[in-house]
């Protein structure tokens, strides 16, 4: 323990390889229509975005093809044309960045698969419950997340979870760990099952506030947490900024969320948050500093 935070929250395995520092997930989606307008790629600039954030630090790449919001519908063949030729990309030209394809469907999780996917991001809380069995047959890691049963490209509208903001927790608590239970149970190593709150998803700002303040009751599961804060409506409510303006506010929900034990983190912006992971993890103690010359020479 560390002035009570607990230290060596659960490390990240997938396909065998074991990461125990804080990880930068970086996002690349290869979507026209991404709420974030730096964010949209064609097939050469998502080849330009990997290699970007492979060079700033980023241990995983997460590739979506579909807009998690409301927007034109994406079938799973475009879906599959989108992501998938660019998983085999990844393998060759980054062999050492681990792949996480952000999907909620089983046909598009098993294309990935076959090129070498290394982690499925189901950010739609199993919507598809085939799923998780797709990634317990092919080795690969799952996400596990928490929607309060919202249905996949849906908006929460006045979302209720009990009279008090931890009733959202337990909410969230409840989803997840019978989430992870099922992925274990189907065989997938827990160190390969991440837990996501799912900000934003199924709810309102209040409520993505306060279970990021109490990012250590997912800790406590003792999977790997991730984070997906980055330049989210939340961040944008609280500081009444639009998503241009939201880096400073999301490297803060950031700091707070490595502080209290999260292990992954999705984001847009991979250096600077690069940068406030490697400063967090140095003052809880678990990294050196890169230079400690100071009163010394």
């Amino acid at each position: 323990m560390l002035n009570g935070v607990p230290l060596g929250a659960p490390p990240l395995r997938l396909r065998g390889r074991v990461l125990t520092g804080p990880v930068v997930m970086a996002v690349v989606n290869r979507t026209p229509d991404s709420f974030y307008a730096a964010a949209r790629h064609d097939a050469e600039g998502a080849r330009d975005a990997i290699a970007r954030a492979a060079d700033e630090g980023a241990q995983l790449v997460d590739l979506g093809g579909v807009r998690a919001g409301r927007g034109p519908e994406v079938g799973v063949a475009e879906e599959i044309a989108r992501i998938v030729p660019l998983v085999a990309h990844v393998r060759a030209a980054h062999p050492d960045l681990l792949v996480s394809v952000d999907t909620w469907r089983a046909d598009v999780a098993t294309a990935a698969a076959g090129e070498g996917a290394d982690l499925i991001n189901d950010t739609w809380a199993g919507h598809d419950e085939r799923l998780v069995e797709v990634a317990a047959e092919r080795g690969l890691g799952v996400v596990v997340s928490h929607t309060g049963g919202a249905a996949p490209r849906t908006d929460p509208f006045r979302v209720q979870y009990g009279e008090s903001l931890d009733g959202v927790v337990d909410d969230v608590v409840a989803t997840l760990s019978a989430g992870a239970a099922r992925a274990v149970g189907l065989g997938i190593d827990p160190a390969s099952v991440l837990l996501d709150p799912t900000h934003d998803f199924g709810k309102n700002t209040w409520h993505s506030l306060h279970l990021l303040r109490r990012t250590e009751a997912l800790v406590a599961l003792g999977h790997p947490v991730l984070m997906a804060l980055s330049r989210k409506d939340f961040v944008g409510e609280t500081l009444g900024l639009p998503v241009d303006e939201r880096l400073e506010g999301t490297l803060a929900a950031t700091a707070v969320a490595a502080w209290l034990g999260a292990r992954v983190f999705r984001a847009h912006d991979v250096a600077a948050t690069r940068r406030v992971l490697d400063m967090v993890a140095s003052v809880r103690g678990e990294r050196a500093p890169a230079a400690a010359v100071r009163g010394l020479a």
